[in-house]
Parts: structure tokens; C-alpha cells; sequence
């Protein structure tokens, strides 16, 4: 710091400079605090542009509406990993102008499920506080259900007329691409209505002299924005496009949905399918406090609990026949776990064709048919299996009758996996 004027009057200037194009930040700052002590015309002028602690003790005034852009770069990082739930919970804490920031760095679907899970007095505060476009957007996707195509729409990007011609289009995309990431270019009518769409190569390989009109894709495949994510997810299963465009009911293009985002949801859905037969809920995630996973889990375990003294009731109706032939609760937890993995089995296959769309109206008939079927061939099949080893227990322990345990025990097998496939 030798020979450098720092009392000069263009030290505060090129200091705040420095701070705000972010290549001094406080934490460097602070690395030389040191040798900042001995100067104290600088130490002043640092302060002052800083609002730095250089002093031991030395307490630092809370500046109004100053929002850090690294804290709002590290809520960004922490609210991307979390449930929407938990982001809200995360952000509830923070200032509106300053949830805001964040979300506007978000993608507008994530942002929305975010919002929603907000406060009501605040979403419409923070809502305003949000980009003209990015407020719009969620205006839009607000007034859709949920699970709907319209509450995962961004913005549409890359629209164009068909009369346009291709080396304008090229020299408007060069601009656009340094701000919006596209894949297609999407070509409307006077009316904003979709009309086609062209794809980046055949628009590169184009004369420049031609119209959108001449290489456009006419018509192409579109969703509607009240359609549920599970209904879109079946109708683009076969399709594989990186983009889908959303229209209106008169055709207007009003928004784009990723691919991705679709099997994102649905994904969602279907790993939080499996733990809400188990009473987890779908919001929480490794990240969530233990407060509320306690209050997540808690009321399934006494609804569990409710069923599991049920059973024991029956069992206690049958207790004088049990004492009589103790060889029957032996076989107690055989019958149980065989007709509970049947019933998961059922299940199982159930819900993948759910998620395929493969039971269509009609067939539910046919597949309740099916299960009742498998259940009986598979219960007769392992229920010789049990009465076999009940046959073998039965004279080793030396319980009478042992021929007719073994028959009860095969009919009430087969009987639990016929119940338990048509539940499943």
C-alpha cells in the first residue's frame, strides 16, 4: 500500500466500484483488516463503502432495503434441494423483497409450488415484487388446478410469424439465446395461434430469403393446460420431444412445458405413492425437520395400531378353538405375510398400469378377474406348500387330527391370497 494516495477523493469511489461489480467482497475484505488498522483515513473510507466491523467490538448498523446478492445466491442453492414445502419453510423467515429475489432465479413452476405453500397474506406481496413476466406467468399458472399441464408452464420464447423470413429470424435468435435457453421456434397467426413449429436444423439449413411458413412444421402436437400431469405424461410417453407447447381452448399459444418436467412430477408422484401407503407424506424429504416428520408419520401409527388391535380381536374370538390346537398359531404369521405379499404384488402391477395408462374404462372387471384367478392358483399352490409342513408338524408335535389341519390350513391360504389379490 506504499506510495498509493489511498486519501485520495477517488479512493470511495473506486471502492464502491469494486464492491459492486462483486470483485471485492467482504470476506476479502476482511483478509486485510489488518493491515487496514494501521491506515486510519483508509479504514474510514472502507467502512464507509463497506459497513465493515474493521475494530474488534466494532458493531455494523443494519442497512435497509439492501438485498446481498451471495445470500441470495445461497438460498437459491439450498431452496433448489428442497421440497417445495421445506423451501417455504426455509424462505418463510426471510423478507418478501428478498424471497422474491430468490424465486425469480427459479424456474416459474418451481417458483409457483413455492408460493403456494406460503403464507396467503403473502404470496400476493411477494407475487408483485416478482419481474413482469415472471408475476404474469405465475398469474397465469395460478388460475390452472393442480396436477395440471398449467402449473408447469414457462414463458413462451422464440415466437414468430410465419411471413418472417429466415435470416431475420437467425440474427433475432442470436440475441434471444444469450437470455432464454429454446429448442424450436414456434410460428403464430395474426390471432397468437399456434400454427407450426420449425426445428433449429432444418431453420439453419434454410435459405435465408425463405418464410417461416415454407419450412414450418404445420400442426404440431400440443397440450392443453387443464389436462392432468398424468393424462399429458400418457400422451407423450411414445413422443419424446425436449419441448411441449401449451394452447388454450382457441388454440393461442400460452406457455411452454419441458419434457422433463413432465416425468419430473409424475416421478414425484408415483416414489410418493409407496410411502403414503406407509403413512409418509409426499413433502417430506431426507431435509425435513423432525418436528414435522413426527407429525407427518405419527397418526398413521396410531391408525395401524387401531388395525392391529382389530385383528387381534379376531383372533381372541377363536381363542378357545386356538387353545385346543395350538398347531394353528403356529401358522398364524404364515397366512398373514403370503396373503400381504399377494395383495403387494396386485398392487404393484396395478400401478404401473395406472402410470402407463394400460386400464382403460371396461377393463377394471376384466383385471379384478385376473388377480382373483392368480390369487387362487397361487394360494392353492403355496397353501399344499404349508399344509405340507403342517401335515409334518402336526406329527412331530403329536396334535391330532393332523390331516384335517392340513386341509384347513390349504383352503384358508388360498382363500386369504383369492382376498388379499382382489384388495391389492
Amino acid at each position: 500500500m506504499h506510495g498509493v494516495g489511498y486519501a485520495s477523493p477517488d479512493w470511495p469511489v473506486a471502492l464502491a466500484t469494486m464492491r459492486h461489480s462483486g470483485w471485492l467482497r467482504p470476506d476479502r475484505l476482511m483478509a486485510f483488516t489488518s493491515c487496514v488498522r494501521r491506515r486510519p483515513r483508509l479504514a474510514g473510507l472502507v467502512r464507509r463503502c463497506f459497513d465493515l466491523p474493521l475494530f474488534q467490538g466494532e458493531r455494523v448498523k443494519p442497512t435497509e432495503n439492501k438485498i446481498d446478492p451471495w445470500r441470495v445466491k445461497r438460498l437459491r442453492a439450498s431452496v433448489e434441494r428442497r421440497a417445495p414445502l421445506d423451501s417455504a419453510l426455509l424462505l418463510e423467515r426471510e423478507s418478501d423483497e428478498l424471497i422474491a429475489e430468490v424465486l425469480a432465479e427459479l424456474r416459474p413452476s418451481q417458483a409457483l409450488h413455492i408460493l403456494d405453500r406460503l403464507p396467503d397474506e403473502r404470496q400476493r406481496r411477494i407475487a408483485e415484487d416478482l419481474t413482469e413476466t415472471v408475476e404474469a406467468q405465475w398469474a397465469l399458472n395460478h388460475s390452472y388446478g393442480e396436477d395440471t399441464v398449467g402449473r408447469l408452464m414457462e414463458p413462451p420464447s422464440a415466437v414468430f410469424h410465419r411471413e418472417e423470413r429466415v435470416g431475420d429470424v437467425i440474427k433475432q435468435l442470436r440475441t434471444t439465446m444469450k437470455e432464454v435457453l429454446f429448442t424450436y421456434a414456434y410460428v403464430n397467426d395474426e390471432a397468437d395461434c399456434l400454427r407450426g413449429l420449425v426445428v433449429m436444423r432444418d431453420l439453419l439449413m434454410a435459405d435465408e430469403n425463405q418464410t417461416l411458413g415454407e419450412i414450418m412444421v404445420p400442426d404440431p402436437f400440443s397440450l392443453s393446460p387443464e389436462t392432468q400431469v398424468l393424462d399429458a405424461m400418457q400422451e407423450v410417453v411414445k413422443r419424446h420431444y425436449p419441448v411441449y407447447p401449451v394452447c388454450d381452448d382457441n388454440g393461442r399459444l400460452i406457455g411452454l412445458v419441458p419434457g422433463y418436467l413432465l416425468f419430473e412430477a409424475q416421478t414425484y408422484e408415483i416414489t410418493a405413492q409407496t410411502g403414503r401407503m406407509v403413512g409418509v407424506e409426499r413433502e417430506e424429504r431426507i431435509t425435513t425437520p423432525w418436528s414435522r416428520c413426527f407429525v407427518f408419520r405419527h397418526p398413521w401409527l396410531q391408525l395401524n395400531l387401531l388395525t392391529a388391535f382389530v385383528a387381534a380381536l379376531v383372533v381372541g374370538i377363536f381363542e378357545s378353538t386356538i387353545q385346543q390346537v395350538v398347531a394353528l398359531a403356529v401358522f398364524l404369521p404364515v397366512l398373514a405375510g403370503q396373503s400381504g405379499n399377494t395383495g403387494c404384488q396386485a398392487l404393484a402391477v396395478t400401478l404401473r398400469s395406472l402410470t402407463l395408462g394400460e386400464i382403460r374404462d371396461g377393463s377394471s372387471l376384466r383385471l379384478v378377474r385376473k388377480e382373483a384367478a392368480l390369487g387362487l392358483g397361487n394360494g392353492f399352490l403355496v397353501g399344499l406348500v404349508a399344509a405340507a409342513g403342517m401335515l409334518a408338524y402336526a406329527y412331530l408335535t403329536g396334535a391330532g387330527d393332523a390331516l384335517i389341519l392340513a386341509v384347513i390350513v390349504l383352503l384358508a391360504m388360498g382363500g386369504s391370497c383369492v382376498v388379499s389379490g382382489v384388495t391389492g
